[in-house]
C-alpha cells in the first residue's frame, strides 16, 4: 500500500530518512479495526521520529503520522486516538507507563490504511471535514487538556500562548478565546502575530516583550528560548502548562520566583479518549474549526515536512487522500 515513512533514523538531517512509496499491507490483530485513512496531519513528533528520538532503530521502517481521520469498512466516519495503552491497563490512558503513540511501537497515519484498537475510534460529527478533524487528536487535544484539564483558569483570566503559531498553539488561541479567557500571544514575525489576532487572540507581542501586565496562566511548547519570558511574565500564584521543547528542554528553573511567587509548573502530554470526544463536541457546538496552514495530497508529503523543519508553519499542515 501507499505510505510515507521513515527507512532508519538520521538525527542530523531528519528528511534523509523520508520516504515516499510502499509498504505492506497491515495485518489486523484481534480487537482492533483497519480505517482508511482521508486525512492526517503532520506534527513536531514526525520529525523526532525521523531523528530516532523516541523509537528504537529496530522498530523501523515506520510509517509517519500521529493522527488523523477516516472510514471504517461499514462506511463509518472517524476520527482517531493515537495513545494506545499497554494490554491491560485501566486506568487514565496517558498515565500509562507503557502507553505508545502511533509511530512509536504501532505504524502510523500517512498510509492508505491505518490499524488500531476498536476503542480508539470515536465518529466524526458531519458538520468535520476529514481535514478539520485529522488535527484534533495530537495537537488539539494536547492544547484541550492543557488549557481545560490542566491550567485551572477560568473565563475572565488572562493567558499567554508563546509562539503562537504552531498546531498546538493556533488551538489554544482559539480554544482560549472560544472558553472567554482573554487571549494573549508572542510571535517572532509579524506575520505569525498577525495569524494570532486572526484566530482570535485579544493582543500580540514580540517575543520576549515585556507585557502590559502579568498574567494568570501561560503555556508553553517553545522550551528553553522563551522559559525565562513564560517565567517573569506570571502574577503570584499563576502558571505555566508545559506540553513540548522545541527549543530544548533543559531551561534555567528560575527557583527563587518560582518559591516566591507560589508559581505552579505543570506538565501536560496529549489527552484521554474521553477529553478527545468532549474536545469533538465542544468544536461541533462552537463551530471551531481549526487553522489549516497547507493541505497537501500525501504524495507531497515531504513540502509538508520541509515546511515544518524550517519553522514555515501557520496552523496546522494536513495530508489527504
Amino acid at each position: 500500500m501507499f505510505a510515507v515513512y521513515a527507512d532508519a533514523p538520521h538525527p542530523d538531517d531528519p528528511l534523509a530518512g523520508l520516504v515516499v512509496g510502499e509498504r505492506p499491507e497491515p495485518q489486523v490483530p484481534d480487537g482492533w479495526v483497519p480505517v482508511t485513512v482521508r486525512a492526517a496531519s503532520l506534527n513536531m513528533h514526525d520529525l523526532w521520529t525521523l531523528r530516532g528520538v523516541g523509537i528504537k532503530a529496530e522498530r523501523f521502517p515506520m510509517i509517519l503520522g500521529c493522527d488523523g481521520a477516516g472510514v471504517l469498512a461499514d462506511g463509518t466516519e472517524v476520527v482517531l486516538h493515537s495513545v494506545i495503552t499497554s494490554p491491560g491497563w485501566t486506568g487514565e490512558e496517558t498515565l500509562d507507563p507503557k502507553r505508545t503513540l502511533l509511530t512509536e511501537l504501532h505504524q502510523g497515519t500517512f498510509a492508505e490504511t491505518v490499524v488500531v484498537p476498536a476503542a480508539n475510534v470515536l465518529p466524526k460529527p458531519a458538520s468535520m471535514s476529514f481535514a478539520d478533524a485529522a488535527c484534533l487528536s495530537t495537537a488539539w487535544l494536547t492544547a484541550y487538556r492543557m488549557l481545560f484539564v490542566k491550567s485551572e483558569l477560568r473565563p475572565g483570566q488572562t493567558m499567554l500562548v508563546q509562539g503562537a503559531s504552531g498546531g498546538v498553539a493556533t488551538a489554544l488561541v482559539q480554544l482560549g478565546r472560544a472558553a472567554g479567557l482573554r487571549v494573549w500571544a508572542t510571535g517572532r514575525s509579524e506575520a505569525k502575530r498577525a495569524l494570532a489576532e486572526q484566530l482570535g487572540a485579544h493582543a500580540t507581542f514580540e517575543s520576549g516583550a515585556r507585557l502590559p501586565e502579568r498574567v494568570d496562566g501561560v503555556f508553553e511548547t517553545v522550551g528553553e528560548a522563551t522559559w525565562n519570558h513564560s517565567m517573569r511574565s506570571l502574577k503570584p500564584g499563576g502558571v505555566i502548562v508545559c506540553s513540548g521543547s522545541t527549543t530544548g528542554g533543559n531551561p534555567p528553573a528560575d527557583l527563587q520566583r518560582l518559591f516566591f511567587l507560589q508559581l505552579r509548573v505543570v506538565g501536560s502530554t496529549m489527552g484521554t479518549r474521553a477529553e478527545l470526544a468532549d474536545l469533538i463536541s465542544f468544536m461541533d457546538v462552537a463551530g471551531l474549526k481549526p487553522s489549516i496552514g497547507a493541505e497537501l495530497p500525501m504524495e507531497r508529503a515531504e513540502e509538508g515536512f520541509r515546511a515544518m523543519l524550517g519553522g514555515e508553519t501557520a496552523g496546522k499542515i494536513v495530508f489527504t487522500r
